[in-house]
């Protein structure tokens, strides 16, 4: 497994109309081959991470164009372009 962690920044006036969009786009996400797991979280002043786990970082790398046209429909929404790492994953644990 595979997990990609993007850093962004938005807009702290555009929270939740980027909320919204995000939530137009679940189904669009969700069906990207290999996805398992997406965790968005945000704070007040905008700054927030995406935790994405895919099957491996073929699969993740395999996905990049898709996920960059999803970020573009945030960019009247972003302070600062997304940057995004990957990591190995070693426990995803859940009840």
């Amino acid at each position: 497994m595979f997990a990609r962690v993007t850093e962004y920044q938005m807009k702290p006036e555009s929270i939740a109309a980027a909320t919204e969009l995000l939530h137009s786009l679940k189904e669009r996400i969700m069906s990207m081959p290999g996805v398992h797991n997406f965790i968005n979280v945000i704070n007040d002043d905008g700054s927030g991470l995406v935790i994405s786990v895919v099957e491996s970082e073929a699969v993740s790398e395999a996905n990049a164009p898709t996920v960059a046209e999803i970020w573009s429909q945030f960019g009247d929404h972003l302070a600062a372009p997304p940057k995004a790492s990957g990591y190995n994953l070693i426990a995803n644990w859940n009840n």
